[in-house]
């Protein structure tokens, strides 16, 4: 019977070469003739692929996210992004290392990987870092300068605009807006464009925002508080539009705890359609953000850069679309 080293002498190529050719390795870089001589070599020395031969894992994908794992636990949104990545990777045979930037020393994790992409927010200083580290890499959720780095992000503006559009176009004047602070290191906060879009918008159609504008952070207890803190100052609009669904939530219970009725007293818009939103009382309002397909087409994209072995940098947007539920209604 025909060996892998047989195959390999007949045709003048490395053994190693010839397996990974049997074994449909596309990354391997070689000429279709050569590929082409493998096979018919093969064939004719009649080689049978043995059982116990297992494909060898293509190359190794690095993830890097930027939120704890019990931070992706509070707030699925990073969370379904990696997942997007770890399916694509599963289902093509792609060894995933994956870390978190709160991890010590998280780069030692990342040395050996052939490609890198990166979940979240990062500072200057982290994406030059990374970058010098594998060039091979792609920032999913964040926007880099850099034309040479692929980046995959929401398409902030068409998003915070459909929300505006639906609730103007129910008749509200009055609208607030509970958003939260982010921070790339301890001096640098991130820019939040949800906010800069609906400053902007407000400011052009003549909507009455400013008394309505909270900030705090991405979660639940700091949207029960931001509301709260209008509900106390007696500054409430007549809809809400929190810039997570998780802030949304809190303002829910806060609303709800001081007795007003949703949407019937006042509306409440999410963002980012998390899993719950659906299950909220009353079913939440929210603009739903492709967080599964970002992480599939980075990893896809990656993918391809590496079989390629070059690639032009990519900069995407992903629309997102209005799940229209029961929290927001025409004000009274």
């Amino acid at each position: 019977m025909a060996t892998i080293k047989d195959i390999a002498a007949a045709a003048n190529v490395s053994a190693a070469a010839v397996s990974r050719i049997l074994n449909n390795d596309e990354t391997l870089n070689v000429s279709p003739e050569t590929r082409q001589k493998v096979l018919d070599t093969a064939n004719k020395m009649h080689y049978v692929k043995r059982n116990r031969v297992s494909v060898k894992t293509a190359f190794t994908m690095g993830i890097v996210q930027w939120f704890s794992s019990q931070q992706e636990l509070e707030d699925s949104y990073y969370l379904l992004i990696r997942q997007g990545i770890e399916d694509y990777c599963i289902s093509h045979n792609i060894q995933v290392v994956r870390t978190y930037k709160s991890d010590v020393n998280y780069f030692d994790a990342l040395k050996d990987v052939d490609c890198i992409i990166c979940i979240g927010k990062f500072s200057k200083t982290e994406v030059e870092s990374l970058v010098n580290l594998n060039p091979k890499i792609l920032f999913l959720d964040m926007p880099v300068k850099n034309s040479d780095i692929s980046t995959i992000m929401i398409d902030f503006e068409h998003a915070v605009k459909l929300v505006m559009d639906y609730l103007t176009g129910l008749g509200h004047k009055e609208i607030g807006f509970l958003t939260g602070k982010e921070y790339v290191s301890p001096e640098q906060l991130y820019p939040d464009y949800r906010k800069k879009v609906f400053v902007s918008y407000c400011e052009e159609h003549q909507i009455h925002y400013k008394p309505y504008l909270r900030e705090g952070l991405f979660r639940i207890d700091s949207g029960y508080e931001m509301t709260c803190d209008l509900i106390r100052s007696k500054t409430l609009p007549t809809a809400i539009f929190a810039a997570s669904d998780p802030i949304a939530m809190g303002a829910i219970k806060a609303l709800t705890e001081y007795g007003y009725r949703i949407p019937d007293d006042i509306s409440v818009i999410g963002f980012d359609d998390i899993s719950i939103a659906e299950f909220t009382m009353p079913p939440l309002t929210t603009i739903h953000a492709p967080a599964y397909n970002m992480g599939h087409y980075g990893a896809s994209i990656l993918h391809h850069i590496i079989r390629q072995q070059s690639g032009t940098a990519m900069k995407i947007q992903l629309p997102c679309s209005l799940a229209v539920r029961e929290s927001c209604a025409a004000p009274e």
